[in-house]
């Protein structure tokens, strides 16, 4: 495999101002597909009109640019789950104006562009459904590229060939690790192409063989477990009749017509006239038993204490119904049954539960009433995963009947559109989080397709929008679709770290503070993008700073007349107002290029009187050697990126200590000898040096401290060892 910066094409890049469409000009229409329309459908209308729209091929046309500009924007937009939100929602001005402003060659979208795309065999898989895909219990077979990789343009047409002899046998999958690069970092994927096999219940298996179609056949076919049994006239009733009482059906091939053998199983048999394989497969299924139909009259009973996976047609019967089939014995070792209610027969009990179309519904053992629809692909791999990790989780689908509008308990509410790509995508956050706060908050989904009056009431109008309701309050949820992203959120609502600013609060809390007190304030708006991306991160930071510095926010929509009295021109606008100043409205203005959590903290921090003190060689031999308190000490370079990043680590520790431990630092630039005498051979080096009564323990060059996110911790354990303070 070969990191794709060492290839060898030559790509031209076009690189300007982004082009800003008109308010009439609706992303979704410029690349001519619906609402409805995912990743993959997204990249393909794209490409084709980059195909016939690119200023290459339009050479004499002065508008081409800007023409292309267009729809590149709206590719780069809709593509992107997050952006795609914030454009439903918002449109445009939710958006950062840097989005689509540059792009390739004609070349690179005719050769390099989603190159698995086109491929019926080859399953393209992005970021909201490549877990359930692995999680399936399916083998897959998954190639990581890079658009921009000549090797993995090389492996493609093999990779097709491949595909073709395997289907039915594996599934064979691509993601584009251009348009999913969170997704292929999260697997460890920092080469490409990479080749890995995958199966629920074991770990990822990386092929590092040779890259021909025999290779990858053997490596892939190791994987594959199958029993066929020879029969023979002394063994073929017993094996038969023992199959049959497991309730398991066979499939034989006679190699030979002899007679005997075959005469005696014709009555127990149907014979396919068929060596295709698809027509034997689906004639097989066909044959298989039906799944178990359920009634209005059984519903209630068989659903009270199991859970139970339910199909819910309208009379068709498709090679899509035959293959729900195999549902009973895939979910068997999970416990979870598997039935159907055809619509058509009972309508009553369809429309009790609003299923107005085919449907899958996973029902968790606990009532009728507690279960979640499937919104995925209508595949069965897709299905399998849904059921595993719907009944694990704690989601339910909501109705007006158990909406929690006066609940005591506390709600996670997602209001959302089965059409919607960027929804799908968070259903499967959503059960991650719900396993992870069960007992602290309830989980539910609205589709407002059905429910359009209830989310009216709550004024949604863009998908998803994800609302906590506790008691009285409403909290909507802006961040990232990640788990992650919303235990934050919800973290931040039980203990928030960030004050929510009004104008009479403002003038109390930060233009009257205290002389020893410091805030950050970030004035932003709903609509604006780059506050979005912001929220997270300001969260963070006030955390890093909780205790030291408050940090607040002021909604600039919600109180627009105050923004522009304390004038606000720009969102986010990020100010300091420091202690100790003269003016209460006095403060400083942040004009750092990142917004990161980290980048944040260390300029508030450079506004803090230091807690630490720089150490001459006199101080570090009388005060550190030969000194009477305890002394935590920092070894840098000035020139050192990574001591610069670790200098707020060691000021937040230094003030965690302070009054127990003093903390100080050299400048190993400046004070070489010293650096040396103590033992530093890398920077930063942090070393502790206790005193004990009559010397320091460990000479000259003290406890080395390890360097991590842990450091402060570290730190604190050394001083409260019981090993090191014992009386002198």
């Amino acid at each position: 495999a070969c990191p794709w910066l060492n290839d060898i094409y030559i790509y031209i890049i076009y690189q300007t101002h982004a082009a800003v469409a008109s308010a009439d000009e609706d992303y979704y229409k410029l690349l001519g597909i619906s609402r409805e329309a995912s990743t993959k459908e997204i990249r393909q209308a794209f490409k084709k009109l980059a195909l016939t729209m690119h200023p290459d091929k339009n050479p004499n046309d002065a508008s081409a640019h800007e023409k292309f500009l267009k729809i590149n924007r709206a590719y780069e937009v809709l593509k992107d789950e997050d952006l795609r939100k914030k454009y439903d929602k918002y449109g445009e001005k939710g958006l950062d104006e840097q989005q689509g402003g540059r792009y390739e060659s004609w070349n690179y979208y005719r050769y390099d562009f989603g190159i698995y795309d086109d491929d019926l065999e080859i399953i393209t898989l992005d970021r909201g459904d490549f877990d359930a895909a692995v999680n399936s219990g399916e083998l897959w077979f998954i190639n990581f590229y890079f658009p921009r990789c000549s090797h993995c343009h090389e492996l493609a047409p093999t990779w097709r060939e491949f595909a073709k002899d395997m289907d039915g046998i594996i599934r064979i999958g691509a993601v584009n690790c251009g348009d999913n690069s969170r997704l292929c970092r999260s697997k460890g994927v920092n080469s490409y192409p990479s080749l890995y096999v995958f199966r629920s219940g074991m770990n990822p298996e990386k092929f590092f063989g040779d890259r021909s179609k025999g290779g990858l056949t053997k490596f892939a076919m190791q994987f594959v477990k199958s029993r066929v049994t020879e029969l023979w006239q002394g063994n073929i009733f017993s094996e038969i009749e023992r199959a049959f009482v497991s309730r398991v059906g066979w499939l034989i091939t006679f190699c030979a017509d002899s007679g005997g053998e075959r005469e005696s199983v014709r009555s127990l048999s149907l014979y396919l006239k068929s060596l295709d394989a698809r027509e034997i497969y689906a004639e097989v299924l066909k044959h298989l038993p039906d799944l178990e139909s359920l009634t209005k009259d059984s519903f209630d009973n068989k659903l009270a204490h199991h859970r139970w996976l339910i199909s819910f047609t309208f009379g068709q019967n498709t090679l899509a119904t035959h293959e729900y089939k195999k549902l009973s014995v895939l979910l068997k070792e999970d416990h979870i049954q598997v039935g159907k209610v055809d619509c058509l027969t009972e309508p009553e009990l369809c429309s009790s539960l609003y299923i107005q179309k085919p449907s899958i519904a996973v029902f968790k053992g606990l009532g009728v009433h507690n279960f979640e629809i499937h919104h995925g692909k209508d595949v069965l791999y897709n299905i399998v995963a849904f059921a595993k990790e719907s009944v694990s989780a704690h989601v339910t689908t909501l109705r007006p009947e158990n909406f929690p509008s006066h609940e005591k308990e506390p709600w996670l509410v997602d209001f959302f559109a089965p059409w919607c790509p960027p929804c799908r995508a968070l259903l499967p956050e959503l059960r991650k989080a719900s396993i992870q706060l069960f007992g602290q908050m309830k989980f539910g989904t609205l589709d407002c397709t059905i429910h359009e009056g209830l989310c009216n009431m709550y004024n949604v109008h863009a998908y998803p929008t994800t609302v906590i309701f506790n008691k009285s309050s409403i909290h909507e949820y802006e961040g990232q679709h990640s788990a992650d992203g919303i235990l934050e959120f919800i973290q931040d609502l039980v203990s928030p770290v960030v004050v929510t600013l009004t104008p009479d609060t403002f003038q109390q809390l930060v233009k009257k503070r205290k002389s020893s007190e410091t805030w950050m304030v970030d004035f932003y708006a709903p609509w604006c993008g780059p506050c979005q991306a912001l929220l997270p991160e300001w969260r963070r930071m006030a955390r890093m700073l909780n205790g030291m510095i408050s940090a607040g926010s002021v909604d600039c929509q919600k109180h627009h007349g105050f923004c522009q009295g304390e004038n606000v021109r720009a969102y986010p606008e990020i100010r300091l107002y420091p202690q100790n100043s003269n003016r209460g409205d006095q403060y400083q203005s942040y004009n750092g290029w990142h917004r990161d959590a980290h980048s944040l903290r260390t300029w508030a921090m450079g506004s803090l009187p230091r807690a630490s003190v720089d150490l001459t060689p006199e101080d570090y031999r009388n005060k550190i050697l030969g000194g009477t308190q305890h002394w935590v000490v920092d070894f840098y370079a000035p020139w050192c990126g990574p001591c610069q990043h670790f200098a707020p680590v060691f000021e937040l520790l230094a003030r965690m200590v302070k009054g127990k431990v003093r903390a100080g630092k050299v400048d190993c630039q400046a004070h070489y000898q010293t650096c040396q005498e103590a033992g530093i051979r890398a920077y930063p080096s942090v070393r502790f040096y206790p005193y004990l009564g009559s010397k320091k323990v460990s000479g000259t060059v003290g406890l080395p401290v390890g360097l991590s996110v842990t450091t402060c911790h570290s730190i604190t354990w050394l001083i409260h060892s019981p090993v090191l303070f014992l009386s002198p």
